[in-house]
């Protein structure tokens, strides 16, 4: 049985898998490797742009252009741009070294057709380097229900009951690393 040496914290929009993720960061001072993505206000057209960025970069130093903008989405309808996850999101991906430390805030149904993207995922997770990862619920999308099931990874559901337990469960992990 292979050893479980990733995380992936999978739960519903909101619930806290990006600021649980960010408390135990704080707690290491692993190189962070990997992305992060930020969604901005609705534009006049209804729909919220989202952002691609290196998981190290502070936030001050985050470009919000065209070039790093994984897709639009309303309630209803998402328009991913998957050239940016197959570029960018590959790339932050594959930057990773040991020693360090993984992040994938997050991964969901957008770049479930980037092709490149979702291959450079599967393979971290079937790598050595730490993974620390946020997973959209859903069991509808065949990538999504690929990450839950890597060997390598386990997965703990996250809700807004045991988020703190959650953390100091996770903590030593981290600690450990």
């Amino acid at each position: 049985m292979a050893e479980k040496r990733h995380i992936l914290l999978s739960g519903e929009r909101g619930v806290g898998k990006s600021t649980l993720i960010e408390r135990l960061l704080s707690a290491s001072t692993l190189p962070r490797y990997g992305f992060i993505t930020k969604m901005r206000p609705a534009g006049p057209d209804g729909f919220h742009p989202v952002y691609i960025h290196p998981a190290g970069q502070p936030p001050h130093e985050r470009v919000y252009a065209d070039a790093n903008c994984i897709g639009t989405c309303d309630r209803r309808t998402h328009r991913p741009n998957l050239d940016a996850f197959n570029t960018l999101g590959v790339q932050y991906i594959r930057e990773a070294r040991p020693g360090g430390i993984l992040i994938m805030d997050e991964l969901g149904f957008f770049e479930s057709k980037a092709d490149r993207f979702t291959a450079a995922v599967l393979e971290a997770l079937a790598g050595d380097i730490p993974v620390l990862a946020a997973v959209k619920s859903r069991t509808d999308v065949p990538f999504l229900n690929a990450v839950r099931a890597a060997p390598k990874a386990e997965v703990f559901s996250i809700t807004p009951e045991n988020r703190d337990e959650l953390y100091r469960l996770l903590l030593p992990r981290m600690e450990a690393l």
